[in-house]
């Protein structure tokens, strides 16, 4: 794809409160679209379960009724997820070549056949104290449950408005939607044009024996203020963490101690990345530490 062009001015919101929500939302339909009138980035809007018919393309077979059965356990919003959402599937130099489930994206049978790399990106999300958001995935999650992670992880969805290439819209439009599903920050509060695109990795992870990711990631950060009123079908739990908060983080993670688990995508990111581009994050500098032309395999 091609390389990302002048990315947007870092943009710092003074103090607004951070409020955690409680019980279950039933979750509305959401406009992408951004709010800068200025933006030299096309204005996209799609519903959530809208899908683009685009033509061409391969499609992988689907998964069928003995599919359905074999994971009668599963709970019924990751299910809907993982048979109705359709990923990106992509080559290794992020080439579109087809689409598939949610599901079949990620069972380790087609992952380790060579069938299932897919596009999808991480949020990393800072407040105005420089302060990462960080999440711990819910119970409920089929692939890597109560583990720590980044702000947001999923995947750009195969429709119009998630396959638009130019800047990344396509995946900043799916990262302002996901983070509303997942942590309830309303699209106005997280323009699309301030998600900047630092670099894409690809990388390949068992989640146990059944599950996995192979994944193709868009790494976008921003700086800004936000109202969290998380999902808890989605969230288990939500914490900002200095540098040094972090590394207790990690260093509990490594020693095993109180439980903690890191994601393997964030753990990368952590080991190869992110400590540099903090320092670029406090000096108001992010924009020189991107790279949209390299493709780290890691």
């Amino acid at each position: 794809m091609a390389a990302s062009a002048a990315r947007p001015t870092l943009a710092l919101l003074a103090s607004a409160s951070a409020s955690l929500g409680a019980g279950r939302r039933g979750w509305a339909r959401l406009a992408v679209s951004s709010s800068s009138a200025g933006s030299a980035l096309p204005v996209v809007r799609g519903g959530r379960r809208l899908f683009a018919a685009a033509a061409g393309g391969a499609v992988m077979g689907k998964a069928g009724p003995g599919a359905v059965d074999a994971d009668a356990g599963m709970n019924a919003v990751q299910r809907r997820l993982m048979f109705e959402d359709e990923c990106i599937l992509v080559d290794e130099q992020d080439n579109v070549i087809g689409h598939e489930s949610k599901y079949n994206c990620h069972l380790m049978e087609k992952i380790e056949a060579g069938h299932a790399l897919h596009r999808a990106f991480s949020v990393f999300l800072f407040n105005s104290k420089y302060e990462l958001l960080l999440q711990q995935r819910s119970a409920t999650k089929v692939t890597f449950p109560l583990v720590w992670t980044n702000t947001c992880c999923s995947h750009p969805l195969y429709r119009e408005s998630e396959l638009i290439e130019e800047n990344c819209v396509g995946v900043r439009n799916a990262a302002q939607r996901k983070l509303f599903d997942e942590l309830g920050i309303v699209a106005d509060e997280l323009p699309v044009d301030q998600f900047i695109p630092l670099g894409r990795m690809l990388y390949k992870a068992p989640s146990d024996g059944k599950w996995g990711e192979h994944e193709l990631d868009y790494l976008l950060f921003m700086v800004r203020d936000v109202k969290l009123n998380p999902n808890p079908e989605e969230v288990a739990d939500v914490k900002y963490m200095n540098r040094d908060q972090l590394k207790e983080l990690l260093r509990k993670a490594d020693a095993g101690e109180d439980g903690f688990k890191l994601s393997p995508w964030f753990r990368l990111v952590v080991d190869n990345f992110l400590m540099g581009w903090w320092d670029h994050i406090e000096q108001g500098t992010l924009q020189e530490a991107a790279d949209m032309k390299t493709i780290h395999k890691l």
